[in-house]
């Protein structure tokens, strides 16, 4: 009997229709596509996404009518439709087309504005900004609602078994919710600051002057660079006919553990190198001075024909008065030495954060990929002067105002304790079952 009420349950869900309940993934699949398409006809009409119509406290409204959807949905969460929305195969299909988009990010290029000579199809469908096109703007709102109505179904039955998966969805769902809602909120802006003044200001899009709560001090500019490279060159070709790129041609790396290389048909041997240095007649000496540049004496044997060569290179400095030097090696060929590229660069910084009444002043070391946090602000390295290097009089910062990083890093500390307590239940099962 039982055999044959399961041959029956399977042989009407093989011929069930299309928009038969209950739906599944064809009809989730439909779904998405028709939101996509009303996407894209909007984006034809209107234009892109105007995030910045969700400033605050516009954005702050916008979320409470979300949660007010999301609540509506838990409250006739018996409903077939409900079920459905906040069902496997809607939320397998949104990420399915979530991910589809950010693949597309991902291997195309994306602009923060579109310039008015960008008129084709492919940038008025919103490809080019992909974040802000309607059919991204629908699918992340439809997620939002189908995950808010997931989660606060499972924590209006709370159960200790439950603690993983509530700490996954609601962590993703406040990370979200962060990133769309906050856009607007978001301000990002850069900063030159000479060395030893004090600045406060930014200037806009529109080359107008703001005046920003954080007072930055540039007191010091440090840079390190990689031991340069040794390449020949052809002295009599014309300028536009040397190589272009380092992939046509040969490089030797300085190295202090590795002293011998070779280029081409030359044996290069390096005898003596000084990274900080400086010209004195025909000769190099070691001296830290911000002027000196990396110098190498190197000897130089033709495998051919056994000749040698040997004398000093060097890429000379970005300031007059340093002296290129290069080591003819025939009537048409030099040894040369590149530029060294910068290693690590940093600025020696007093910070100035002010609140109403309250003032905040603290010395850091700004470095790249090395943010320093000031309430609500980050401030990253963000560049210098690259036409004197290490010389650089100005260090650029760019500075990011950010008041919904708080609850983003809520919501990654969630899903970080729900991976954390997956983990831990699986290896606990696994111990039972032995």
């Amino acid at each position: 009997m039982s055999l044959s009420i399961s041959q029956a349950k399977r042989t009407c869900s093989m011929t069930k229709k299309l928009w038969q309940f209950p739906w599944g993934y064809p009809e989730a699949a439909l779904f998405a596509a028709g939101i996509i398409l009303v996407g894209f006809l909007l984006q034809l009409v209107v234009g892109h996404f105007n995030f910045g119509l969700l400033h605050y406290p516009a954005n702050l409204i916008a979320l409470a009518i979300l949660a007010g959807l999301i609540g509506l949905g838990t409250c006739f969460q018996n409903s077939l439709f409900s079920r459905w929305i906040a069902g496997i195969p809607m939320a397998v299909t949104l990420t399915a087309a979530l991910l589809s988009f950010a693949l597309y990010m991902e291997l195309t290029p994306q602009l923060s504005r579109i310039p008015p000579q960008y008129s084709d199809l492919v940038s008025r469908l919103g490809f080019r900004m992909v974040t802000s096109s309607w059919p991204f703007v629908l699918l992340y709102t439809l997620t939002l609602i189908a995950l808010g109505i997931t989660t606060l179904k499972r924590l209006l039955r709370f159960s200790r078994r439950d603690i993983s998966f509530l700490c996954n969805h609601l962590g993703l769902w406040i990370l979200l919710a962060s990133a769309g809602f906050g856009a607007a909120d978001r301000v990002r802006v850069v900063m030159n600051v000479d060395l030893g003044e004090t600045e406060w200001r930014v200037f806009n899009q529109d080359n107008e002057a703001l005046e920003l709560p954080i007072a930055i001090e540039l007191k010091k500019f440090t840079m390190e660079e990689y031991p340069p490279n040794l390449t020949i060159v052809d002295r009599q070709a014309p300028p536009d006919s040397q190589p272009d790129g380092k992939s046509s041609l040969k490089f030797f790396q300085i190295d202090p553990k590795r002293l011998k290389g070779q280029i081409d048909d030359w044996a290069i041997t390096i005898d003596e190198y000084l990274h900080t240095a400086v010209r004195v007649g025909g000769e190099f000496i070691a001296n830290p001075m911000p002027e000196s540049t990396p110098a190498a004496k190197v000897t130089a044997q033709n495998l051919l024909t056994g000749e040698v060569k040997t004398g000093w290179v060097s890429a000379g400095g970005k300031v007059p008065g340093s002296f290129f030097s290069d080591l003819p090696l025939d009537e048409r060929l030099s040894l040369v030495m590149t530029q060294p590229e910068p290693k690590r660069y940093a600025s020696d910084i007093t910070v100035t954060h002010v609140i109403q009444e309250d003032v905040t002043l603290f010395d850091a070391t700004l470095e790249v990929n090395k943010p320093i946090s000031v309430g609500n602000w980050m401030i990253y390295q963000y560049g210098y002067d690259t036409t004197l290097g290490k010389l650089s009089r100005w260090s650029a910062m760019e500075l990011v105002y950010d008041p919904w990083l708080l609850p983003a890093q809520i919501g990654m500390y969630l899903m970080a304790a729900g991976a954390l307590l997956l983990a831990w239940n699986g290896a606990n099962r696994r111990r039972v079952s032995k």
